[in-house]
């Protein structure tokens, strides 16, 4: 386990998640090498196979920003990086970041840290009170149609912003980021040509496109100092397994999600 107690204070944390993406998708596409930019940064090259907290978006963030993030599927039980403070808890250790606060972003600001959030999914679109619960944890927040889920851009605006904003930030300010990444959610069939329905097809040409674009924002991260990662799904989907198809139900194609935690050098003292 990382020792994230100690590295607050000193490095960024970066919170990617690839909406409603699946365990199996991902791997796939790993095998095939449509996803170097991941793949260079994946420990072991590899996703950790794990389970979500939560079925769909708004349970899973919930989650997340209180420190239970995606569960490894081997018998635990399992230490965690981040948690709100509660009386009785089993996972945390010494490594773990514990903080007082209800939610990781309050948490960090306390210490310092100045929280983003960039939304993709309509839970961050802050248009109603439910859709503004994840962001106003956020000290900055941001959401647009061009970032949404009916975007064929929506990456590479989400991560021209990002870089915009950790750009503009002293370099001595760490940062807390937050980046929901919709591409991968329904319709994903708008990023394979020809294709009228969404399937694990589909889905994986979405994450090519979402990984040609990733490689900037490790590059702006880089650029600041050291930096904390967590790249994962929040949950996965149905495409027609058992007769269904979406989220929000228990299935494992539902609760099976891909997981990475690692560290990144500042760019200075990459190798």
């Amino acid at each position: 386990m990382l020792d994230v107690h100690g590295l607050i204070g000193t490095h960024d944390v970066i919170l990617v998640t690839l909406d409603t993406l699946r365990y199996d998708v991902a791997c796939e596409c790993l095998a095939r090498g449509l996803t170097p930019n991941l793949a260079a940064r994946l420990p072991h090259g590899q996703w950790q196979r794990r389970h979500s907290p939560g079925s769909f978006t708004y349970s899973a963030h919930h989650a997340f920003l209180a420190g239970f993030l995606p569960t490894p599927d081997s018998p635990g039980p399992h230490e965690r990086l981040f948690a709100a403070a509660f009386p009785g808890s089993e996972t945390t250790a010494p490594g773990t970041f514990v903080f007082a606060e209800s939610n990781l972003a309050a948490g960090l600001a306390a210490r310092g840290y100045h929280t983003v959030c960039i939304g993709g999914v309509g839970f961050f679109n802050k248009r109603s009170a439910l859709g503004s619960v994840l962001p106003e944890m956020f000290a900055e927040s941001h959401w647009s149609v061009d970032m949404g889920v009916t975007s064929p851009r929506s990456t590479e605006n989400q991560v021209a912003l990002a870089r915009t904003i950790l750009d503009g930030l002293p370099a001595v300010r760490r940062a807390l980021l937050l980046l929901n990444i919709s591409a991968l959610h329904q319709p994903n069939c708008i990023f394979a040509d020809g294709a009228t329905e969404d399937s694990p097809a589909t889905q994986a040409a979405a994450l090519a496109y979402v990984d040609r674009h990733l490689d900037e924002l490790f590059a702006a991260v880089q650029r600041r100092g050291p930096s904390l990662w967590v790249v994962c799904s929040d949950h996965g989907t149905l495409y027609g397994e058992n007769g269904r198809r979406g989220h929000r139900t228990a299935h494992p194609a539902v609760w099976t999600v891909p997981y990475a935690e690692f560290l990144l050098p500042a760019a200075d003292d990459a190798p």
